[in-house]
């Protein structure tokens, strides 16, 4: 092997290594950008506003977003029966429900009351 040889091999390989550490920093930055709280906000005020075309949402809360990851897992509730990945949940806690939001045809799927009282009560049958 000559050495203008070697010196374009080393060469290539400096840039193909260059580019790699430029795609992996890149998705990096895109990753934080999309978790930016600020980012974020805006997003589901956006989603707030497409879902409150299609329903009427209380509009002095703000609810909790979530996205349907594994609706495999979800199945088994009734709420989630037609779920799709990407899907998003809206769930106002102080209105009492949950909105299931499919993005991709821009619908509504499914609502729901949402209760979040965890506390035990009784019902005084058997007492």
């Amino acid at each position: 092997m000559t050495k203008k040889n070697f010196k374009n091999i080393v060469l290539f390989a400096i840039v193909i290594v260059a580019l790699s550490l430029g795609g992996f920093f890149y998705y990096k930055f895109q990753k934080i950008k999309k978790n930016n709280p600020d980012t974020v906000k805006k997003e589901s005020q956006e989603l707030l506003n497409k879902v409150s075309r299609l329903y009427l949402v209380s509009t002095n809360e703000t609810p909790t977003v979530a996205t349907v990851s594994d609706p495999d897992k979800l199945k088994d509730q009734a709420f989630f029966s037609e779920s799709q990945k990407g899907d998003k949940v809206l769930i106002f806690t102080q209105a009492g429900k949950a909105v299931l939001y499919r993005p991709s045809i821009d619908k509504i799927i499914a609502i729901a009351p949402f209760n979040t009282d965890t506390g035990n009560t009784t019902t005084g049958v058997g007492n």
